[in-house]
Formats: structure tokens, C-alpha cells, sequence
């Protein structure tokens, strides 16, 4: 496995768990306007399983950063948080995801009845964090990292007109 990574599998690994977290939130996010525009309501069914499917994701990049890229030394992670931007701008938004993915389940939905949507309106600072990730860790070609921005703002379009339509 580590010869089809290349000759540095741990960045292959991190950077192909970092990309199929931010494409599969993407997805996630695109269901409910792909459902309006093609008006499809049983697109609605795979919104969680996606969204579950990203956090997995995300939790997986985490941990292979944590334990290749750190070795779970908290000082290795401290000093690269301190150094590195994108680091804490994927922290924290994998710290904010957390309790979405904790709460994708019949039982805490109903235990968080009404509270529930707005945890998991989250997402949207969520996709931002991610984006700037993805953006500020760049160094060379931004067209993956331009491309992840614009998808995430064609996405949030029709939210925000209709937040703006009902003021």
C-alpha cells in the first residue's frame, strides 16, 4: 500500500484524507439544493449518511496527522499550532464538528429537540473553516482550494437569499 502512496505516504495519506473530507462536505452540503433544483425530495434520505460519512473522514485525516505528523507528542502538536495557521483553522473546525457528528443520531435529536438545527447550522462556519484549510495550506497549484471556495459559496447562495428574502 505505502508504494501506490508515493515516496512520502504520510503527506499522501494526510493529503488524500483532507481531500475527500472537504469533496464529501461539499456533497453533503450540495443535497439540500440539489433536492430544490431537481426537485428529487428523496435525495434528503443520504444528507445524514454523507454528512456521517465526513465526519468519519475528517476524524480520519485528524488522527493520521495526529499520529504521523505529531507521534500524539502534545508538544510536536502545541509548537506546529503556534507555527502553522491552517493547523489551527482545522482544529477548530474539527472541534466544531464534533458535536455534529456526536448528535446525528435519532436519540440526540430528540434530546436536543429544537436545538438540534441550530448545532447543526454549524456546518456553514464549518465549510468556511475547511476552505481556509484548505486555502492557506496551498503551495503550489490554488485551483483544487479555488474551486472548494466557489462550490461552497454557489452553495451558500440560496441560503443566504432566503435569509435575506425573509428579513
Amino acid at each position: 500500500m505505502s508504494e501506490s502512496l508515493g515516496t512520502d505516504p504520510v503527506k499522501a495519506l494526510i493529503l488524500l484524507t483532507g481531500e475527500w473530507s472537504i469533496r464529501l462536505l461539499i456533497l453533503t452540503l450540495a443535497v439540500t439544493p440539489l433536492r430544490q433544483w431537481l426537485n428529487m425530495p428523496k435525495l434528503l434520505r443520504y444528507r445524514r449518511m454523507l454528512g456521517l460519512y465526513t465526519w468519519f473522514y475528517v476524524n480520519l485525516h485528524f488522527l493520521v496527522v495526529l499520529t504521523y505528523l505529531f507521534a500524539w507528542d502534545w508538544r510536536i502538536a502545541q509548537e506546529e499550532l503556534l507555527e502553522r495557521p491552517y493547523i489551527v483553522v482545522g482544529f477548530l473546525a474539527w472541534l466544531l464538528l464534533l458535536p455534529l457528528g456526536l448528535s446525528s443520531n435519532n436519540r440526540a435529536m430528540r434530546a436536543l429537540g429544537r436545538n438540534w438545527r441550530k448545532v447543526h447550522k454549524l456546518i456553514y462556519v464549518i465549510a468556511l473553516l475547511a476552505w481556509v484549510h484548505v486555502f492557506w495550506q496551498v503551495r503550489s497549484s490554488y485551483f483544487d482550494a479555488v474551486l472548494y471556495g466557489a462550490l461552497i459559496l454557489l452553495l451558500f447562495y440560496p441560503r443566504l437569499k432566503k435569509v435575506y428574502e425573509t428579513r
